[in-house]
């Protein structure tokens, strides 16, 4: 096998590795982050389903939706706010501490999904950054949806003057039946909640995009092979 033949299957490989390698990720304001969401699920032969939280208990720990049940993942009774990410829905205090995870929330589903999505109020404000936010399906790993080193990485923030955002993870690796959120800015007053989107999606069938960067070296590499074989072959 040439080398020019080594380094295309290399980069097969590659393209194929980086293809499977991370979920998909949103950080967006509400109605950009909400319409992508719905746009790659639906792109995908899928169906959103949306609950927009009303009538919590403030002081519970657990929230009974139906299709999926909210707890507070350490077992503390929580606050709900009726007005911090309105119209869209109530959103449950979190007011990250350490441990960060069991300051967050647990969603239980009846049946396994893999696309999910929650409204998220007062983050990466002036105060208690640097600030991440995080989301687990499973118990498994855990995967940064947003990072903030300031109010301008807001995304809400940015678009509307308000600290209100949308994050969501898509993983088609396998089907889930629990998804974990929590912050880790400790200090913040923090809320999730608001509207939740979720989605069952065929296994496979989103994958994540490879990074430019990572094409460019390949494809100059490619090319630079090609030159040399033509030098040996003149």
């Amino acid at each position: 096998m040439n080398l020019l033949k080594i380094a295309s299957l290399g980069l097969s490989l590659a393209l194929a590795g980086a293809a499977q390698a991370a979920p998909t990720i949103y950080n967006n304001s509400i109605v950009a982050g909400t319409t992508a969401f719905s746009a790659t699920v639906t792109g995908a032969g899928g169906t959103v389903h949306t609950d927009s939280l009303d009538l919590l208990v403030s002081g519970a720990s657990s929230w009974a939706r139906g299709a999926f049940t909210i707890t507070s993942t350490n077992g503390t009774g929580r606050s709900i706010d009726t007005g911090y990410l309105a119209p869209y829905g109530d959103s449950i205090g979190i007011n990250p501490a350490a441990p960060a995870s069991g300051s967050g929330l647990t969603f239980t589903f009846g049946s396994p999904i893999n696309a999910f999505g929650l409204m998220i109020g007062d983050w990466a404000t002036c105060c208690y950054l640097p600030s991440q936010l995080f989301i687990s399906f499973n118990g498994g790993a855990t995967k940064l949806v947003a990072s903030a080193s300031g109010p301008g990485d807001n995304p809400g923030f940015v678009a509307s003057g308000e600290f209100k955002n949308f994050v969501a993870a898509i993983d088609t690796s396998a089907t889930f039946s629990t998804v974990s959120f929590y912050g880790d800015g400790f200090g913040e007053f923090l809320v999730a909640g608001g509207t939740i989107y979720y989605a069952a999606l065929e296994v496979g069938s989103v994958s994540d995009v490879p990074e430019p960067v990572s094409l460019a070296l390949f494809g100059a590499g490619l090319l630079g092979l090609a030159a040399v074989r033509r030098r040996k072959a003149a």
